[in-house]
């Protein structure tokens, strides 16, 4: 019987920025093609990609933290504070959670995810959101493992490269 890989979590530092630029590009494909506009898609391939991931590590907004599995970063999440106005500072939000599709299903995800509630609830978050596209059953399948409740009132339609998305937020306490 074998066991899979354990993953580290760590801070992202700035050689990590193309890495997650991929990392972001190849999971949102996997998991969005055929569901949203493709030049949405290809948008996250471009070179802004990789500055935007450098700017996020540099100053720290989101917070950055990759998993690894032996030595070879395989996902990571952004979080920090809530974007959405109006919000109370005790409210975090996850504003990204990515991992290569051949990692899909064994744990590196719910690492990434203890890692930021770890770190929201160090931040004094006593709750946290996330934005998810409508169209990612398993995104939305995830999070709602993770305790996450589907916020029905707040269901948007976006702009996006090529077309629209339709959005919707999901939250649950912390601590």
């Amino acid at each position: 019987m074998s066991s899979m890989p354990v993953c580290e979590v760590r801070v992202a530092t700035l050689s990590d920025a193309e890495t997650l630029a991929a990392i972001h590009a190849s999971a949102a494909r996997a998991a969005y093609e055929g569901r949203v506009p493709e030049a949405s898609l290809a948008a996250l391939g471009n070179a802004d990609r990789v500055a935007h991931w450098r700017d996020a590590v540099n100053y720290g907004e989101p917070q950055v933290h990759v998993a690894t599995l032996e030595g070879k970063v395989v996902g990571f999440v952004g979080f920090d504070r809530s974007r959405d106005k109006g919000t109370k500072p005790t409210v975090g939000e996850i504003w990204s959670i990515y991992v290569l599709p051949a990692h899909w299903g064994q744990g590196v995800g719910v690492a990434l995810w203890d890692a930021a509630r770890d770190g929201l609830v160090e931040e004094g978050c006593t709750q946290v959101t996330s934005w998810l596209p409508l169209a990612s059953d398993r995104a939305l399948r995830f999070m709602e493992l993770a305790g996450f409740r589907r916020d029905m009132a707040s269901a948007r339609t976006v702009a996006v490269p090529g077309g629209r998305i339709d959005q919707l937020r999901l939250k649950r306490a912390l601590g």
